[in-house]
């Protein structure tokens, strides 16, 4: 409705609900650093109150289990970046670039390993350690949960 319409911006409010929705051209990138294993992940996403609940009935994916079950077997040496945000994986920038990281890459603190898309907003994930990739655990264009182990990393 607003891009249909000359609105820049609209904003609705009832009692303790807030939403603003404004309209923009360019497309916004935002750089988020993964959290390692034991690192607290940074909030970057500001929740707005909804009168609705998730539903209970909503179970991981299998490839996520596997995923955990993996990290879970991982020897002690091996660092675990994961997802600092619900999302789509993507292990590179477009459909004709190369891919971020492969298994045996040398990566450093603030290279980009992965994207993740976040309500249309694509997200650069950068490595917070120095150190190898042992082990790439989500298949590209995956959701991703918050928290799921992304790479095995094995540190210089």
């Amino acid at each position: 409705m607003v891009n249909k319409s000359n609105i820049g911006e609209v904003t609705v409010e009832l009692k303790d609900f807030r939403v603003t929705i404004k309209q923009k051209e360019d497309k916004i990138q935002q750089v988020i650093n993964a959290p390692m294993h034991m690192a607290p992940a940074p909030s970057q996403v500001h929740h707005v109150p909804t009168h609705t609940s998730p539903s209970p009935s909503i179970q991981p994916t299998s490839p996520a289990t596997d995923s955990n079950k993996a990290a879970e077997s991982t020897p002690s040496n091996v660092i675990t970046v994961r997802s600092p945000m619900i999302g789509t994986f993507y292990r590179k920038a477009g459909p004709d670039k190369p891919n971020f990281v492969e298994v045996g890459d040398e990566i450093t603190p603030g290279k980009v390993v992965c994207i993740i898309e976040a309500m249309k907003l694509f997200n650069e994930i950068e490595s917070e350690v120095k150190g190898k990739v042992v082990k790439i655990l989500v298949e590209d264009a995956s959701p991703v949960e918050y928290d799921q182990p992304l790479f095995l990393v094995e540190p210089a």
